[in-house]
């Protein structure tokens, strides 16, 4: 079962970061603009909008094995569609179907890897799965170098092998749904966790810290996926004077670190406890890269390093901090709110930069054209820094205070 969602995770996301690798491309040959290679991936984050509010409820509803097997084959049908789009509509629908499979997946691959292994080294086979994620983002960068001579025929066949990656994602659903129908009549799974519904009357009962936690998720991850999945191989290329290989050579590092060091940041997590501390740690590398790219020439190779740092430290920190600050029936709320506006901020960063980039007649003849869209990503970057810093705050302060009141007692 683990193998088949491993390559369902590996395909989806190759196809996620597929759209970086060709952005030069689509921009030269296509004569697309930044702000329709920037809409490319917010079409996909649009949808996911609201379908994590529903996503829980289908899998109650129509079992995990059945929506793994139908999203994945909705993603690779985006896949195609996109691979097919010599004009801008038609790549964007491909990606919106794409979309609307892929976050509806994820819901999935979290309640089949908990009725699998809750109670059985979860929390690390949850990493292990997230690592392999970040695998395929790995080789979807990587992909002008094993597969240049796709590369060298134009912007189409890189989308084809994209199609193949969303292929072997289906393959893995169809293995994990056979696995799991043999084997749930014997009684071997755990029962599912309760699906990610939204109850908005439960939105006013959530602490301040909470709320803090939301918006460092929504700013960090509206830089990180903006800027790394969809414009930074273009910006290597032309502001940096890098090859299409050595750009998104480059840029593969930032999720190749991940795949090996989110794990160990959860596990230092876990046994020292220093939630907010650790928050705000991952969280300063961010605007560092940032600012390390706009003022040391030759610099992408230390801010593409930082990024990486960061991006492997927070999310492994972040998402079980959740529970810290929420109640436990409210859970699901809770994580739906969060990923529900963190899409929202990927669709709105992403025309953002897109719109920049155009306006200031960012290109290789014009590599100053990129300085807008670095001061968008640094000032969001810095926004989650001071979201850490208050969330920490709160928490130095309230500590205390708890301590005090249990001395009272």
């Amino acid at each position: 079962m683990y193998v088949g969602m491993a390559f369902v995770m590996l395909g989806n996301y190759y196809g996620y970061d597929s759209i970086a690798p060709v952005a030069e491309q689509l921009s030269r040959q296509l004569h697309f603009s930044d702000t329709q290679i920037g809409a490319l991936n917010a079409i996909y984050s649009l949808p996911n909008i609201f379908l994590v509010a529903v996503g829980g409820v289908l899998v109650d509803r129509f079992s995990a094995r059945r929506l793994a097997v139908f999203t994945t084959a909705l993603c690779l049908a985006g896949a195609v569609v996109t691979a097919l789009g010599a004009q801008f509509p038609v790549m964007a629908t491909g990606r919106l179907l794409f979309g609307v499979g892929s976050e509806t997946l994820a819901v999935v691959t979290t309640v089949a890897l908990a009725q699998w292994f809750a109670g059985r080294y979860f929390a690390l086979l949850f990493a292990l799965n997230l690592s392999l994620a970040r695998l395929g983002s790995y080789l979807a960068d990587r992909s002008p170098s094993f597969a240049g001579s796709l590369y060298a025929h134009g912007w189409q066949p890189p989308l084809w092998l994209a199609v193949g990656f969303a292929l072997a994602s289906f393959a893995g659903a169809l293995l994990y749904y056979w696995l799991d129908r043999r084997e749930a009549p014997r009684g071997t799974l755990a029962l599912p966790p309760p699906a990610e519904r939204l109850d908005w009357r439960h939105l006013l009962s959530f602490r301040r810290e909470y709320w803090l936690l939301v918006a460092v998720c929504v700013t960090f991850y509206s830089v990180i996926f903006p800027f790394r999945s969809t414009f930074a191989i273009k910006y290597l290329q032309e502001a940096q004077g890098l090859s299409l290989n050595a750009a998104s050579t480059l840029n593969s590092y930032v999720f190749l670190g991940a795949v090996f060091a989110t794990p160990v940041f959860g596990l230092l997590l876990d046994r020292t406890g220093r939630n907010t501390l650790l928050l705000a740690a991952g969280a300063a590398l961010l605007p560092l890269s940032f600012l390390v790219l706009a003022v040391l020439p030759g610099s992408a190779g230390v801010s593409t390093a930082l990024l990486g740092v960061s991006f492997s430290f927070l999310p492994a920190v972040l998402w079980p901090t959740v529970v810290r600050y929420t109640a436990p029936e409210h859970l699901g709320t809770a994580y739906g709110v969060m990923t529900a506006l963190q899409n929202a901020g990927l669709f709105g960063a992403n025309v953002v930069a897109g719109f920049l980039n155009d306006a200031s007649g960012a290109s290789a003849t014009n590599p100053g054209g990129y300085a807008a869209m670095l001061w968008f990503f640094g000032l969001l970057s810095l926004a989650a820094l001071l979201c850490t810093l208050v969330l920490w705050l709160l928490d130095h302060v309230g500590a205390p205070r708890s301590a005090a009141a249990a001395d009272g007692r």
